[in-house]
């Protein structure tokens, strides 16, 4: 027994060091502030985009301790240097974030803390916290009180969670499945097919519907489509609906298409990921119908402004969500709780889980809502004043966009879809703003999205000055 203590108290000693003294704790805070200010003040300098690799192998795992200073500045070295700085106002390609501040500190104490807030019985106010998170986003898109909802790691899990639900809903399996059919927009976003084959409706029929000239789906078309494959015995299912689409910032004509939903007693989802909640702008008109969809999928990530890790989804239809995520172990037995009190862990594949809700609660505390409005306001804005230098230059731009994303191309005479190629890489060459491209209509396009709340007038007066010289490089090459 005496040998046993001893071990004890020698291994005791060593883990110890997990556990570090108050005046390191606050050394080590210090410096990595230093750091985080630094990365900070320099994020108008830097470049947005450096296409480097890094070493990997200065990266790896080895049993050799480093300093913080050491592990700062190969963070730094490695990870910052290399690839799209997705902090920099300069991101304007993809569907930029940006990561305000007050978000890291609601991660830095919800780490810290470590609350389990999957279950309401292991922490009742954390829990609480991400319910009113949710509450929050209910009034904001008129959705029901009733309507639960779930705050998961980005959209396409919060897609997992209503495709699934309508799936069940609708009980959407064995021989069924290779007749039913699912309604979308050849812009909607990957995740959708993605967690169609992750939920195992790979074999359903999917039916792209027709879209006018503004990328949007035609609600009539749509109507016909439902019709025709009911007269054929197929099973018409779901419809999906984007507000704010990736390739362009439309919002499709959800009013239509929620009514043509309820006709045909088909489930209504509504991805609303990067577009959702410009619904507190100006703009809020384009929104309406929403309030009548089944499933909302949001990224306050996106259009909140918070570090990556947050998206959140609202389904109007409880037993369908339960059906699908709830269950019971013995070892839980102490966890059982009144049931109005919704668990995360009862709405979603995840029992651990991050407590998410506090960096939204914690920043809508300390900033109040106006600082986002003006903030989305602003960003609307920007896109007008940036298509309309474009259009000085001689550039085409794509339709009017409901938001905030745009696209366009330079109408060489010539090869014009590989000279717009060339033009693309000598802007990811240049770095100094980061812009995406893609194809619309079989066209090679170049894509701008401003969201990032650090992007301003100066930020997009940078981006047109690199466009410019970057076309003349590539005219000088032809």
């Amino acid at each position: 027994m005496l040998h046993l203590k001893d071990e004890i108290i020698r291994l005791g000693a060593i883990s110890s060091q997990l556990e570090i003294p108050e005046s390191v704790w606050r050394e080590y805070l210090n410096k990595v502030l230093d750091y985080l200010n630094n990365f900070i003040t320099s994020l108008e300098d830097i470049k947005a985009f450096q296409n480097n690799k890094p070493n990997r192998r200065s990266l790896s795992i080895e049993n050799e301790k480093k300093s913080l200073d050491q592990i700062i500045s190969l963070y730094q070295k490695e990870v910052v240097e290399n690839g799209i700085v997705a902090a920099s106002g300069g991101h304007l390609g993809y569907i930029p974030g940006g990561g305000i501040v007050a978000s890291s500190m609601a991660d830095l104490i919800a780490a810290v803390t470590n609350p389990f807030a999957g279950i309401y019985y292991a922490s009742p106010g954390a829990v609480i916290i991400e319910n009113e998170v949710l509450s929050w986003l209910k009034k904001i898109f008129s959705f029901p009180e009733t309507a639960i909802g779930n705050l998961a790691s980005g959209g396409s899990v919060s897609t997992l969670i209503a495709l699934t639900a309508a799936r069940d809903k609708y009980q959407i399996k064995n021989e069924i499945v290779s007749r039913s059919v699912v309604y979308l927009s050849e812009h909607v976003h990957h995740s959708i097919q993605k967690a169609l084959r992750i939920i195992g409706l790979e074999d359903v029929i999917i039916r792209y519907v027709t879209l006018d000239n503004e990328h949007r789906i035609k609600a009539d078309i749509l109507h016909e489509m439902i019709i025709s494959d009911k007269s054929r015995g197929l099973n018409p299912f779901l419809v999906i609906a984007t507000a704010g689409t990736t390739d362009t910032g439309v919002i499709d004509p959800l009013e239509k298409i929620a009514d043509i939903s309820s006709q045909f007693k088909l489930w209504f989802h509504v991805d609303a990921a990067y577009g959702g909640f410009f619904i507190l702008t100006s703009k809020k008109i384009l929104f309406n119908g929403i309030e009548k969809a089944d499933s909302l999928v949001v990224d306050p990530h996106k259009g909140m402004f918070l570090p990556y890790g947050l998206g959140a989804v609202l389904i109007k239809d409880r037993g369908a969500v339960f059906k699908s995520n709830q269950y019971q172990a013995n070892y839980m037995q102490d966890a059982l709780e009144d049931e109005l009190i919704f668990s995360p862990a009862n709405l979603s594949p995840e029992l651990t889980k991050h407590f998410r809700g506090l960096r939204l609660w914690l920043p809508l505390q300390l900033h109040g809502l106006e600082p986002f409005i003006a903030c989305l306001e602003e960003k609307l804005l920007l896109i007008t004043y940036f298509r309309e230098k474009l259009k000085e230059m001689g550039f085409m731009v794509g339709p009017e966009p409901d938001l905030s994303v745009s696209y366009f191309w330079y109408p060489f005479e010539e090869n014009c879809d590989e000279k717009n190629k060339r033009l693309m890489d000598a802007i990811h060459d240049d770095g100094k703003v980061f812009l995406s491209s893609s194809v619309i209509g079989g066209r090679f396009v170049i894509r701008i999205a401003i969201l990032a709340f650090r992007t301003k007038l100066s930020t997009v007066d940078k981006a047109v000055k690199m466009i410019a010289d970057c076309l003349e490089k590539v005219k000088s090459n032809c």
